[in-house]
């Protein structure tokens, strides 16, 4: 690139957007690349602070920063997302469908390590509704080494950086509610309500509820036979340490694979994940009912989604475990 006064340069062609910031206002490209510089341009350019432009020079080694941005884009783009139109050498990735936003972090990381290419994206396991931004990338300078790009492309090859998950809203889920105080009608249960939200904000709609005595046998017999005719069973009522208490129990003694009873997320100390199968069951304290921000909250989408989660998944929520309740 070559530095030109803008004074010097009227019929010359910007090699790159020049951007305009107003205070509370307008902030975007007041020139765009490949604009020709009039006379009437230079006070413009001046009041922007812009006493010299650069004009581009071919230089084999080095490539311009909206071709770089474009060259990116095909090696990290991923399932059920589009890009942008390239402003000021950036391009954004969007969503193409409502889902759960995937990024792998290692090669995400790899990649912002190459050295003047950066790649923003949203947290991992996002949801995200269809047309909302999901990540963005550019080079820092107006123009790169090829053999950055060359980097990225050998690192990226064969891996994916990033996708939109499905959603599946069509699971059937089973809710089994536990409680002598609920079964004979001395309180009202408002687990239902709560629930039937959480679930409806992902469209899942098919949910049907029994409720149940404090007592183990009879619950593990209602959980086998959801097992049958639903994809997730949730167990409200009875996940503390009381006496009374025996959820926990008739889940652990139903021969679901246990994954975890505890997690290091506040709320949802006591909450309980197992599966049978591909079919989940989730012991779910009152806590987590009717928290807006609970480990349920966070890990119902991935669940939806498909994923499987372990016991490292669960360990690794204890950094941001600590949930705000606002």
């Amino acid at each position: 690139m070559k530095k030109i006064n803008v004074k010097e340069a009227v019929g010359m062609t910007l090699c790159h957007d020049i951007t305009e910031i107003i205070p509370g206002g307008f902030k975007g490209a007041k020139f765009l690349k490949g604009h020709i510089i009039r006379e009437d341009d230079v006070e413009v350019l001046l009041s922007l602070g812009k006493e010299n432009i650069y004009i581009w020079e071919e230089d084999e080694n080095y490539v311009h920063e909206n071709d770089a941005a474009e060259f990116i884009k095909e090696n990290i783009i991923g399932n059920n997302m589009s890009a942008s139109e390239i402003r000021e050498g950036k391009i954004n990735f969007i969503a193409d469908r409502d889902g759960i936003y995937k990024v792998n972090t290692e090669l995400l990381r790899e990649i912002n390590s190459i050295g003047e290419i950066i790649v923003a994206t949203k947290y991992n396991n996002t949801p995200v509704k269809k047309g909302g931004v999901v990540a963005g990338t550019r080079i820092i300078p107006l123009r790169v080494e090829k053999k950055q790009l060359e980097e990225l492309k050998k690192i990226t090859e064969n891996k994916s950086l990033m996708e939109i998950k499905e959603i599946k809203s069509d699971l059937r889920v089973g809710i089994i509610t536990t409680g002598n105080e609920i079964f004979h009608g001395r309180i009202k249960d408002k687990s239902r309500e709560a629930l039937g939200e959480k679930l409806g904000k992902y469209g899942v709609k098919t949910i049907k509820q029994v409720f149940m005595p404090d007592e183990k046998d009879l619950i593990i017999a209602q959980i086998k036979e959801y097992i049958n005719d639903t994809d997730i069973i949730l167990c409200t009522g009875g996940m503390s340490i009381d006496p009374d208490d025996v959820t926990s129990d008739a889940i652990a003694e139903s021969g679901c694979k246990m994954v975890t009873y505890g997690t290091p997320v506040l709320p949802g100390a006591m909450f309980l994940l197992g599966y049978f199968g591909e079919k989940i069951i989730m012991g779910l304290p009152g806590g987590v009912v009717f928290s807006k921000n609970s480990v349920f909250d966070i890990l119902l989408p991935r669940i939806l989604a498909g994923d499987v989660i372990t016991k490292e998944d669960i360990t690794d929520m204890g950094h941001g475990g600590l949930l705000s309740q606002n």
